[in-house]
């Protein structure tokens, strides 16, 4: 798959509980997001599961929405159709993810180790 040039590449971190097997393989959660930069459209994402399928189906949830004005769209949807362990730390990897996209685009430095 190719990206535009207005692309950007945003990678959201979170910590999983430590009984999580995505913690024992990656040692933390992350979902990384391909985002259109002026309109903050969620174009593809990845996340770091063991399962294929459950990174289709957190994919599915994201794709198409907003990074910014979806927010509550997207909390809503993890409660009512995602109930993995990982639950918690998919919304917090989004808001670090969303904390990192207004970085950007209001011209701040982004810490690529948080």
């Amino acid at each position: 798959m190719i990206f535009q040039e207005n692309t950007i590449y945003i990678v959201g971190n979170a910590k999983t509980q430590q009984a999580n097997p995505i913690t024992h393989h990656f040692g933390q959660f992350f979902i990384s997001f391909i985002i259109e930069r002026e309109t903050a459209k969620i174009l593809a994402c990845g996340v770091s599961v063991t399962i294929s399928v459950t990174n289709d189906f957190i994919s599915s949830l994201f794709v198409g929405r907003s990074l910014l004005d979806d927010a509550e769209t997207i909390r809503q949807i993890l409660e009512t159709r995602y109930f993995g362990s990982s639950q918690k730390a998919i919304w917090v990897a989004y808001k670090d993810a969303q904390k990192k996209y207004n970085r950007i685009i209001n011209g701040q430095p982004v810490d690529l180790n948080e």
